[in-house]
């Protein structure tokens, strides 16, 4: 699976103007001229990022495709939406288990998370529209293949997501060193929402207060920390260790 693209002015601009899901707009540096400074302003205004690039980058991105100084990034599956992962708990009969990542940016880690919430039977999966890794060619590799059966949803902030899933009915639990219990000592069985933060800064200040409860995961080694994808693991394996016993 590869990450697609959109390139050319006319063919971005619908993109944007559709409304369909993108990751990113790459535009030649130097050029905000015409249609690219319309290209630009759509894009910013539906929260999207704008990077400037080499044309040279654009080139070798579209394989010698005329770009006209602009190229979309797509995801190589369509978003969900969140009502979509509760629809699908509510299918299956079963309280939902959602995972929300925040500010996670390492696309190796994200498909890592994707490739156990699979395994573990975890709903979907939450990620922020900014500062963090979208779905990609090599989240989708490293998911091997979860990505396409594992819901990704985007949400625009991460503390007026998480109030909108506690109304839902779901408690919410955070991963934090500085945790209440360890995260085996938790009652995870009923509808809950996951929280794990980026690699190296862990939950933000405002996550961690939205949060119900935070848990830790017990470290006896010099190491302080673990590996998102592991920590973020750990806890998916517990949801479904009480949810199976």
């Amino acid at each position: 699976m590869s990450e697609e693209f959109v390139a050319g002015r006319n063919s971005v601009l619908e993109a944007l103007k559709s409304g369909r899901p993108i990751n990113k707009v790459l535009v030649a540096r130097g050029e905000r001229q015409g249609s690219l400074r319309e290209i630009a302003g759509q894009a910013k205004a539906r929260g999207l990022v704008v990077q400037e690039v080499d044309a040279a980058k654009l080139a070798e991105l579209t394989g010698g495709m005329r770009h006209q100084g602009v190229v979309a990034m797509v995801p190589p599956v369509a978003y969900a939406e969140v009502e979509d992962i509760l629809a699908k708990a509510r299918d299956l009969g079963e309280p939902p288990f959602i995972v929300l990542l925040d500010e996670l940016e390492d696309p190796h880690n994200l498909g890592a998370i994707l490739r156990t919430a699979d395994a573990a039977g975890a709903h979907g999966v939450l990620i922020p529209k900014r500062r963090s890794a979208p779905l990609s060619a090599a989240v989708a590799k490293t998911s091997a293949g979860a990505v396409e059966y594992v819901p990704v949803a985007r949400i625009g902030n991460v503390v007026q997501a998480i109030e909108a899933l506690k109304k839902e009915g779901l408690w919410v639990v955070g991963a934090d060193m500085a945790g209440d219990r360890p995260y085996y000592r938790a009652d995870l069985k009923g509808p809950v929402l996951v929280v794990v933060g980026g690699e190296g800064r862990g939950l933000s200040r405002l996550a961690k207060e939205a949060c119900d409860f935070l848990v830790s995961i017990p470290m006896k080694g010099r190491i302080t920390s673990l590996n998102a994808s592991v920590a973020c693991s750990l806890l998916m394996y517990e949801v479904y260790r009480q949810r199976e016993s």
